[in-house]
């Protein structure tokens, strides 16, 4: 992996040392493709190697471009991973084959079981016939390396997800979920299950660290601090997605000159996010359907 300015740290008990902060692949998808090319392979020429992707974002336009970009040997220079809806073997394995195709790409460093939202996802995706055994025979075949989830919706559900893992034998490699300076004061997962994936050494990997943007509408936090915050919990990165070439520079530059915030810097944001946090109302993918794909999509579940 790259040396550079930015950090690295452990990505669970992996083995795998990872930048501190991770490429959303869904913001991909939002600029002309040239420039996304770009955004990707100006990421990476300065130290970036996490890659986010998902099977669903927009409607594979952002893997497609993300493959695109890792050629001429960008590949071997990143972590990828991408992640897929589906509950059922069969599914599961024709959205890994398309994820491949349209990387451009025998194998993926990690994939992920997407949009883990509900109670009931757990036990169908550990189910006979489910999607866990085809992700465990591609894995034996070289496909995958490492299995993890994500959900964004309640920590209830994650909870559920790990302990349905631990009853079946099985311990993830990783786990995504939702943490910002917002999180950390309303239905927390940064309280409820940042712990117990440390405890299990998971890799964990930050997401939404600006509330999908939503949280500007507050007025009470910067995007550096939203950055600086998650960056100062024990994540292994913090994925952001940068649908343009000036948001991404501005991004890298958080990551290089990262300070941990202090004990009274994390009190202070906690205090002036405090109102916007009361209600949930700018973390709409916990209280709303608004980003809840598979809801809308329900075959995607296979």
């Amino acid at each position: 992996m790259p040396q550079s300015e930015i950090p690295y740290r452990p990505l669970g008990r992996t083995g795998e040392q990872v930048s501190i902060m991770g490429l959303g692949g869904f913001h991909l998808g939002m600029p002309e493709e040239k420039e996304a090319i770009k955004i990707v392979r100006t990421a990476v020429d300065n130290g970036i190697n996490f890659m986010d992707n998902c099977w669903d974002y927009m409607a594979g336009k952002s893997e497609i471009r993300m493959g695109k970009a890792l050629r001429d040997g960008y590949r071997q220079k990143v972590f990828l991973m991408t992640k897929i809806d589906a509950h059922t073997g069969r599914a599961a394995v024709q959205q890994l084959e398309e994820s491949l195709k349209r990387l451009q790409t025998d194998s993926v460093d990690l994939l992920q079981f997407h949009e883990v939202i509900r109670i009931t996802d757990p036990e169908q995706i550990f189910s006979p016939g489910g999607s866990l055994e085809a992700l465990l025979t591609a894995q034996k075949a070289g496909k995958i390396r490492f299995i993890g989830f994500t959900g964004h919706k309640s920590p209830a559900v994650h909870l559920e997800m790990l302990q349905t893992a631990r009853e079946h034998g099985f311990l993830f490699d990783t786990v995504q979920m939702p943490l910002n300076v917002l999180d950390a004061q309303y239905d927390s997962f940064e309280k409820k299950v940042l712990p117990v994936a440390l405890a299990d050494k998971i890799g964990v990997l930050a997401m939404k660290p600006m509330c999908a943007g939503n949280i500007f509408k507050s007025k009470a936090v910067t995007a550096e601090e939203c950055l600086r915050y998650d960056m100062s919990l024990p994540v292994s990165t913090v994925i952001t997605g940068c649908e343009s070439l000036e948001i991404l520079k501005k991004s890298l530059e958080t990551a290089r000159n990262f300070k941990p915030l202090s004990d009274e810097e994390r009190t202070a944001l906690l205090m002036k996010t405090a109102k916007a946090a009361a209600k949930g109302e700018y973390e709409l993918y916990k209280t709303d359907t608004v980003h809840d794909g598979t809801t809308y999509h329900p075959q995607w579940l296979g």
